[in-house]
């Protein structure tokens, strides 16, 4: 009997981070890209918004200016790019991006820079009756965009940091619109395992993730009862994607995850080591 077997049907949860985890996550976050993207185009309209000081560091690539404001600072002014327009908009604009832009580093679309043994893995899951999740730190409706898509998950399994929204009529009919505004904070660390539980109501059997915001995760999935499985991806192949040790977004980690991994007994995957393909060849 495999170890799928021995898991009940209702059980039969696997969660997994998106960023460095699915997909490729250097050399900036994806969604940071988008939101780059989309200010240029803004900008084009409004010029005015070349003023204000997080925009200007933004379209002039000064990183140091962007951390010197801080995460939150900068990410509540990006989110101002959108407030006021409803979620399939958003969406479109999302699809858009992917479609029109290139990866600065390796040419070819964001969204083909998924991993290739993690595309295998949800398959294998899906085939053996597991429902999967994507348990992202990024934009829930980010995300949302392009899962089916992209990894075979469908929006409603997508649990990320959200934005809220304000419901409004427009020729009689109601209307939700985003606001500039996160509902609770962001999708990392303790905040994984609270969103799980309200999102999908479970324990996972099965987690993967390659930072400390997705130590509490893993964690969590590893300390249950039964079959589990906690996988840690390790970025250590600087000639077919990026060498570097992963790091939570919104927060610094007491240790590296690379040593929580190896002091909890988590099964952590070598990309240099274990991975005969890294990205789908297009």
């Amino acid at each position: 009997m495999s170890t799928a077997d021995e898991i009940a049907p209702e059980d039969r949860l696997a969660v997994f981070d998106n960023d460095g985890t699915l997909w490729c996550e250097k050399p900036r976050y994806t969604q940071f890209d988008f939101f780059v993207w989309e200010l240029a185009r803004a900008v084009r309209a409004r010029p005015e918004l070349r003023d204000q000081p997080e925009y200007a560091a933004l379209l002039a690539g000064d990183m140091a200016a962007v951390a010197g404001f801080g995460l939150e600072r900068v990410a509540m002014a990006l989110l101002k790019l959108f407030e006021g327009i409803e979620p399939e908009v958003f969406a479109q604009r999302v699809r858009t991006f992917f479609a029109e832009t290139l990866h600065p580093d390796h040419g070819i679309r964001y969204d083909q820079l998924v991993y290739q043994p993690m595309l295998e893995l949800l398959d294998a899951l899906a085939r053996r009756g597991f429902t999967n999740c994507i348990v992202s730190g990024g934009g829930t409706e980010f995300v949302r965009a392009i899962s089916q898509r992209v990894y075979g998950v469908a929006p409603d399994r997508v649990v990320g940091t959200l934005v809220t929204y304000r419901l409004t009529r427009q020729s009689g009919r109601p209307v939700l619109v985003r606001r500039a505004e996160v509902q609770g904070e962001a999708n990392e660390g303790d905040a994984k395992i609270v969103n799980i539980q309200i999102a999908l109501g479970r324990r996972p059997a099965l987690a993967a993730g390659n930072s400390p915001g997705d130590a509490e995760m893993l964690d969590y999935t590893a300390t249950g009862d039964g079959p589990r499985l906690a996988l840690l991806v390790n970025h250590d192949d600087p000639v077919r994607e990026y060498a570097y040790e992963s790091e939570a977004g919104t927060f610094t980690a007491d240790e590296s995850v690379t040593a929580t991994a190896a002091r909890l007994g988590w099964t952590q995957i070598s990309i240099r080591d274990d991975w005969t393909t890294v990205f789908p060849r297009t």
